[in-house]
């Protein structure tokens, strides 16, 4: 038998900033964090209040300010927390609670993005085909897929993190629970949850990436073919919202996963994890 004591708490290191500053990072983070549950909030209720706007676009955009409302609520007001008070520490049944919540909705928006992008495709490239190929079955079938992969994801890696013990230093070097910090705290070998986090970014991030660049691949082929420029103009305004996202998103995402953990990088790390759990979901709704 192993001699070894669980930490019962976790510490989150936070945002290293002087007295100064934090009275302003406060209000920033405040006011994002209001404008992001306001914005989503609006969007979801004009979408469901409006019969005109239950289309597949809309309802996926619906799907998509869920999942903003969900993430900043997740991370912002422990965050929040911590910036009013002297420290943040958070329980650890509250750190697996954060890091379930946290990496459903990050899977389920790139899941998400890529059915947009398919939405897209469809709609510039099979037009007369659309109302057939993303009928109203067919778009809850992908919405609720969307959820269903990502929750079984989260599950899986949640209960991966679980059956780790953590005896030794308990604080965690981010303002949020997410898998990799975690795993630097483990005493347990964390090898099978190494694996399983590297084929949940090649699924999530790299094969949903390279399915909505194909999609984007056929409709910009699509747009050129067309000859009159208000038709050029009119089709790419029907997918240049979409491809902001879906530029702002995965570049954070790929910058937060891919730079190495020491150094600068954390602290660069944490400015982008920021950008993509408080600054794009409050420009999503704007976008």
């Amino acid at each position: 038998m192993n001699n070894y004591t669980d930490v019962a708490e976790f510490i989150l290191q936070g945002f290293s900033m002087d007295p100064g500053f934090q009275a302003f990072f406060l209000a920033f983070s405040s006011t994002f964090y209001i404008l992001a549950l306001a914005g989503n909030t609006l969007i979801f209720m004009a979408i469901s209040l409006n019969p005109g706007l239950h289309t597949p676009m809309y309802f996926f955009l619906a799907n998509l300010a869920l999942l903003d409302i969900t993430c900043t609520s997740t991370v912002l007001p422990k965050m929040l927390e911590g910036l009013v008070g002297k420290g943040s520490h958070i329980s650890y049944k509250g750190c697996l609670t954060q890091l379930f919540f946290l990496t459903w909705v990050l899977g389920a928006e790139l899941l998400l993005l890529t059915a947009m992008a398919y939405d897209r495709y469809v709609a510039i490239c099979r037009p007369l085909h659309y109302s057939m190929l993303m009928s109203r079955p067919v778009c809850v079938l992908l919405a609720a897929s969307v959820w269903a992969i990502s929750a079984i994801n989260t599950s899986v890696h949640t209960g991966l993190m679980a059956r780790l013990h953590f005896c030794g230093p308990n604080q965690i070097h981010h303002f949020l629970c997410e898998i990799p910090a975690l795993l630097l705290l483990s005493c347990s070998p964390t090898t099978l949850n190494n694996i399983m986090a590297v084929i949940a970014d090649v699924y999530f991030g790299v094969v949903n990436f390279l399915f909505t660049m194909v999609s984007y691949s056929f409709i910009i082929a699509s747009i050129l073919r067309i000859r009159s420029a208000e038709g050029k103009r009119r089709a790419f305004s029907t997918c240049s919202a979409h491809l902001v996202v879906v530029t702002l998103y995965y570049s954070t995402i790929i910058y937060a996963y891919v730079q190495p953990g020491s150094g600068s990088s954390l602290e660069n790390s944490k400015v982008v994890t920021l950008l993509y759990t408080a600054v794009s979901p409050t420009l999503n709704p704007l976008i």
